[in-house]
């Protein structure tokens, strides 16, 4: 076990147990191995059980890490500058649609925001699968926003399934999608599998690759120009493509926004990075060991924002910019509102604004980690990417 990892109290510890019994039960059903995607879609996802379904805090000092809505409202209001002009170009029937609505800070902020540019949707839908997160949110903002603005506000349990014209937004959900594995082997391609060992605990196997996950892995070495080397493993979403046109649904003018942390494809797949990017976050430390206490920590890996560009571009939309999160943010105006803010701020509050500047933009931080990429259709989206354009590095 990692030492600095504090350990989980009893009743925790317990319903860690639960799942584990759960996923063994699971791959024992599927004669003994499971693809690792599977086993990182049930600790995450399980219903009253996994990660994100179970009631415990994830977000802020009490939770396992801090998202950059939680922080304070800069990052959400600044995403609102970025967004409201395509808002305005779709009139007063656009619709905005946010993928995980975390603990509803970002909503708060951002409707708050879109009210004060005259933006407002005339829906604001969040898609979030956990029963507890959804009524956290529900909660948060019926106390904080106008009844007239929250009126708007309504939770899916799947994308719009007719035709609509708005916005899409995720933050931090790329990377939680369970992810399959791969290694690569003596020329071949194996998926890697969780099995269980003589005293039922979780260990890597392998097994052939399916022809999706194969190709896609070809796709990538072609890309870079050379095959991977023997015993290089890594993560690659396959189901990406699919993911995006589910998401979209019947979008037919707007836009969609995903900012993560992640990298380009050759940076991705470095030859260095030999056993992916795939980690666990518990109580804010970041560790390795992906397998200890199933539905107490997150399960993550990084984005290829190459392959995003792919996914996006192949369903339809147009490439609208490209940059990490320090220039998307100092571009659409985020020292303006710092300054507005100080205005009504005492020393205190100040001194917290500006911790969020820093937070959010400095390279040492968040601001060149995470990547910002934007798409659209049949509106201008582009004036949110004039600084710090990065697409030569897809």
């Amino acid at each position: 076990m990692h030492a600095d990892l504090p350990t989980p109290d009893s009743e925790a510890l317990a319903h860690s147990q639960q799942l584990a019994d759960h996923l063994r039960a699971d791959i024992f059903a599927q004669g003994g191995a499971v693809p690792f995607s599977r086993f990182m879609e049930l600790a995450l996802y399980a219903p009253g059980w996994g990660y994100y379904s179970a009631g415990a805090s994830k977000f802020g000092a009490a939770g396992d890490f801090v998202t950059s809505p939680e922080m304070g409202s800069l990052f959400a209001a600044t995403t609102a500058n970025a967004l409201a002009p395509v808002l305005q170009q779709l009139g007063p029937q656009a619709r905005m649609l946010e993928l995980g609505g975390g603990s509803g800070a970002f909503a708060e902020v951002m409707l708050k925001r879109l009210h004060e540019l005259d933006a407002l949707p005339a829906r604001y839908a969040i898609l979030e699968p956990s029963a507890d997160l959804r009524e956290r949110q529900r909660e948060r903002l019926a106390k904080v926003l106008r009844a007239e603005v929250f009126a708007r506000v309504q939770w899916l349990d799947r994308p719009f399934d007719d035709d609509w014209d708005g916005v899409v937004f995720a933050n931090e959900v790329i990377d939680a999608l369970p992810t399959p594995r791969f290694l690569a082997s003596d020329g071949e391609i194996y998926e890697e599998t969780v099995e269980l060992d003589g005293q039922g605990r979780f260990v890597r196997g392998a097994m052939p690759a399916d022809a999706l996950l194969r190709a896609s892995v070809r796709h990538i070495e072609a890309y870079l120009e050379e095959p991977f080397a023997h015993g290089y493993r890594s993560e690659v979403l396959p189901q990406l493509p699919y993911w995006i046109q589910a998401v979209a649904g019947g979008l037919r003018r707007g836009a969609m926004l995903f900012i993560d942390y992640g990298y380009p494809r050759a940076e991705f797949y470095r030859h260095d990075r030999t056993d992916g990017t795939l980690r666990a976050f518990y109580r804010h430390r970041a560790h390795n060991e992906v397998y200890l206490w199933p539905g107490l920590q997150d399960i993550t890996a990084s984005v290829d924002f190459t392959a995003l560009a792919e996914a996006g571009t192949h369903a339809g939309f147009d490439l609208a910019g490209y940059s990490n999160q320090a220039s998307f943010l100092l571009g659409n105006g985020i020292t303006r509102l710092l300054e507005q803010a100080e205005q009504d701020a005492d020393e205190r509050g100040r001194v917290g604004l500006r911790n969020q500047l820093k937070k959010l933009t400095l390279p040492s931080e968040m601001g060149e980690r995470f990547q910002v990429m934007g798409f659209s259709r049949d509106v201008d989206f582009s004036a949110a990417f004039l600084m710090g354009d990065l697409t030569w590095r897809l």
